[in-house]
């Protein structure tokens, strides 16, 4: 990322000192967290610890957090009338900034009829098998610049950015052929440039069967055509694939994820959405990331995933959007599942804000606010193979934080009116929220 304009520099490189200090809570990240270089596996974590200073303090030098501590302590040796950046929190809490590791932030089109459709009994593979659903936002992408699309996804940015999001995985699978696709991703690629937020891309070009071709027709088409034009355009850090009964079975699935990994994208899985089909144990048995939705998986799958590293991704925005059970959040923090949460932003799902997504993985899903924050920051990270600090605010990690309204941490789930978020920072720099982001406005 370049400097926006709005006073944030994304590549690290401020030269600045920032002190945010007295902080009422400063949620530093989970209770005993280390770098994956330093634990040998992922970051995630399967309980509630968080590591909290009251009256806490936070300096960040170039970017990147030097050390937490006491306000007392911290501000003795680093005075905030001396750094670049000073931020009095009195009376509010810090908290990592979010990480959003499932999103389909690219595309054109509407389908808010849909959404009256479905409230009229229409299920959602009825709307894809008469040509809705993902296919119809296929056909209104397929079309716009890539100066279009860039447009768009930067607005969507802007409104999670306000809403505490610093981190996004975004996804594309709304072309279904070589150009959109490639497309798709150069507009995550610039929009990572542009803005603030930092992006990570996914190719989904399994993301559904077009229209006129056959399931194993298509799965060639992306392994011989599309998959060797994702890895020469070198954006893309993962290959993602919509296993799920009536869209790909496991078998054409794992033909999609091992063909990634010989050009080297690491697998993700849409798995166990709508049915249970067997995508959380190919995840496991093709060491994905991350299987993502997982509605219908089992013990058995969490266990399979658990000792594979795969960590759970779960969206309860979708749940909530199309009026189905939820995960079993619950059970999969216990089994101990490094839990992730995620938005699953798309015209289905039209949920930009991870603050909701927290309040609905504690009232539906059983989570505790702790829980949920981990599952948005550390978890999500390590979803997304962010293991540097990413979603901590631990020393070394990058510098992005979130200044609360309130008090306490539980202020991001227990507010869902509007979010708790009243200043964001990356890098250690102030950015711009403006954001009419109660509405979902345009910047001002």
């Amino acid at each position: 990322m370049t400097d926006t304009g709005n006073g944030a520099v994304g590549d690290g490189s401020t030269g600045q000192t920032c002190v945010v200090y007295g902080a009422s809570e400063l949620v530093v990240g989970p209770a005993g967290w280390e770098p994956a270089d330093q634990n040998g596996g992922h970051t995630g974590v399967s309980h509630g610890d968080l590591e909290v200073i009251e009256d806490g303090a936070l300096v960040a030098v170039d970017g990147r957090v030097e050390v937490v501590g006491e306000t007392t302590t911290i501000t003795r040796e680093y005075p905030p009338e001396n750094a670049d950046v000073a931020l009095d929190a009195t009376g509010k809490a810090v908290v990592p900034g979010f990480v959003d590791p499932h999103t389909h932030a690219v595309f054109a089109g509407d389908r808010s009829d849909e959404f009256e459709a479905k409230l009229e009994g229409a299920s959602y593979q009825e709307l894809l098998a008469e040509g809705g659903g993902i296919l119809r936002t296929v056909r209104a992408t397929r079309d716009p610049s890539l100066e279009t699309l860039v447009e768009a996804l930067c607005a969507h940015l802007d409104v999670m950015l306000a809403h505490g999001t610093t981190t996004v995985e975004v996804k594309s699978g709304y072309g279904l052929d070589v150009e959109t696709e490639c497309r798709m991703l150069e507009a995550i690629d610039v929009a990572d440039e542009r803005h603030p937020v930092d992006l990570v891309a996914t190719f989904l070009g399994a993301h559904a069967v077009p229209e006129g071709a056959t399931a194993d027709a298509y799965v060639d088409r992306v392994v011989e055509h599309q998959l060797p034009a994702v890895a020469d355009q070198g954006i893309a850090t993962y290959c993602d694939v919509f296993c799920e009964a009536d869209v790909f079975s496991v078998g054409q699935s794992r033909r999609v994820l091992e063909a990634g990994l010989e050009y080297g994208l690491t697998p993700k899985v849409h798995a166990e959405e709508l049915s249970h089909l067997g995508g959380a144990k190919l995840a496991a048995e093709v060491g994905a990331a991350s299987a993502d939705h997982l509605l219908y998986a089992t013990d058995e799958d969490v266990q399979a995933m658990i000792e594979a590293d795969v960590v759970p991704v779960l969206l309860p925005g979708t749940a909530f959007g199309l009026g189905e059970a939820y995960a079993d959040a619950r059970g999969m923090f216990e089994a101990g599942a490094p839990v992730a949460l995620a938005t699953d932003f798309n015209p289905n799902c039209h949920s930009r804000d991870m603050g909701f997504v927290q309040t609905l993985a504690c009232l539906e899903m059983g989570l505790t606010p702790a829980e949920a924050l981990l599952g948005s920051t550390v978890n999500a990270a390590a979803a997304i193979g962010r293991t540097d600090g990413t979603g901590t605010l631990s020393p070394g990690g990058p510098a992005d934080l979130l200044v609360l309204e309130g008090p306490r941490y539980a202020q991001v789930a227990y507010r869902f009116d509007t979010t708790a978020v009243e200043q964001v920072l990356v890098n250690g720099t102030p950015v711009s929220t403006s954001v009419i982001a109660n509405d979902g406005g345009e910047t001002s």
